[in-house]
């Protein structure tokens, strides 16, 4: 048989229940609480003053637990994911790539190489009297980085061009194993292709900045020397002790790195690690782009870090690059200062093993990407040399 409802207890209506909660929400002389009666479960409300006001207030004053605190942290990424204050103007991924999808185009256009399609940035001209540079961007960004450089420098008659490659930027990103399997080899051949499409021919100064496919630049420029007059090296891994981003060690991990790739704010996070700095927003929206628009861009970083032998690859380059009889032409180790990835010392260990043909010029106050940094910098450092 049910309990009869207690005189200080009593049984509410539906209407009058909820506005006790609503009156709970409230600062009330005492607070209340919910408890079955037994037999018929039924909502009673009871008195029971057992915590102070002050209690209460020092518990809502108390940090709670953020789960996006990972992305938050971050200026430029916490611009990208707070809403407005009507968030139907600007609530979704959609609404966010429709206002950032003309961004950071600047200077490029799409080349057709074999079955892959290039977007390759261009100032200058063919008739540049000083002669042709190619710059290489290293992984997870792109050529967007070097806008700066390649415009100022092409005003002291350089033809410049800097494209994406493929899997990254605005260029073609293949389902590996259909048409490209991010391979070293294949970004070469691939990278031979796109040279043959601009009609590059004769040598041509080449700049390099980054890991994973940074590295392939320099790879190629071993197998290739006679095509390249001159090599520039901003902030890449140079020696076989450099050590490797966590970003890659994550990606190198099953299941975790399938979640990893997919971070939309990989790019800018990595960037702004790397740096004492931190991306404007207009710069973080190019960045994020190609990773908001698709799986791609993702999917095509995690096959190429898995298939990287990292190992391998800095041996390769120091033991390239370290006397001048295995390398003759001039390098420029143009060095952010402040790179949190890859300290100075790499790049003066590196300058020792052939002092003959390499030159270390630090960049003060620039990171892991000095042209994004400071551009303005790189471009009297690269003008000195080339």
């Amino acid at each position: 048989m049910a309990s009869s409802p207690s005189l200080f207890c009593p049984v509410l209506s539906p209407p009058a229940l909820r506005y006790a909660f609503h009156a709970a929400s409230l600062p009330p002389a005492f607070p209340f609480t919910r408890r079955k009666t037994r037999g018929r479960r039924r909502a009673s409300v009871a008195a029971c003053g057992s915590e102070g006001i002050g209690d209460r207030e020092a518990k809502e004053k108390k940090p709670s637990f953020n789960p996006f605190g990972f992305v938050t942290d971050n200026p430029s990424s916490r611009s990208a994911i707070q809403l407005p204050e009507t968030p139907a103007e600007d609530g979704n991924v959609g609404q966010m790539l429709y206002r950032i999808e003309d961004k950071g185009k600047e200077y490029g256009s799409y080349i057709k190489s074999g079955k892959l399609r290039w977007f390759v940035r261009e100032t200058g001209s063919f008739a540049a009297t000083r002669g042709t540079i190619v710059f290489v961007h290293g992984a997870p960004t792109q050529s967007y980085s070097y806008r700066v450089v390649m415009s100022q420098i092409s005003d002291s008659g350089f033809h410049c061009y800097a494209p994406d490659w493929i899997g990254f930027g605005f260029s073609d990103k293949p389902q590996p194993g259909y048409g490209f399997s991010y391979t070293e080899e294949e970004f070469h051949s691939a990278f031979d292709n796109l040279l043959s499409a601009l009609n590059i021919s004769s040598p041509f100064f080449l700049v390099i900045q980054g890991f994973l496919v940074g590295s392939y630049g320099l790879t190629w420029a071993l197998r290739n020397s006679n095509k390249v007059s001159k090599i520039a090296i901003l902030n890449s891994p140079l020696t076989a002790s450099s050590s490797l981003p966590g970003l890659f060690q994550k990606l190198r991990i099953p299941l975790f790195g399938e979640f990893t790739c997919q971070n939309a704010i990989m790019a800018e996070r990595f960037i702004e690690a790397g740096s004492p700095y931190v991306l404007k927003s207009e710069k973080a929206d190019v960045y994020r782009l190609p990773y908001l628009a698709s799986s791609g861009p993702g999917f095509a970083l995690l096959e190429a870090a898995r298939k990287a032998d990292f190992g391998s690859i800095l041996n390769r380059i120091t033991n390239g690059f370290s006397s001048a009889n295995s390398w003759k032409k001039p390098i420029l180790l143009a060095w952010g200062a402040s790179d949190k990835y890859l300290p100075v010392s790499e790049a003066e260990a590196f300058k020792k093993s052939n002092p003959v043909v390499i030159q270390l010029k630090l960049i003060e106050g620039a990171g892991h990407m000095p042209q994004e940094d400071w551009p303005e910098k790189v471009v009297e450092a690269l003008g000195g040399f080339l």
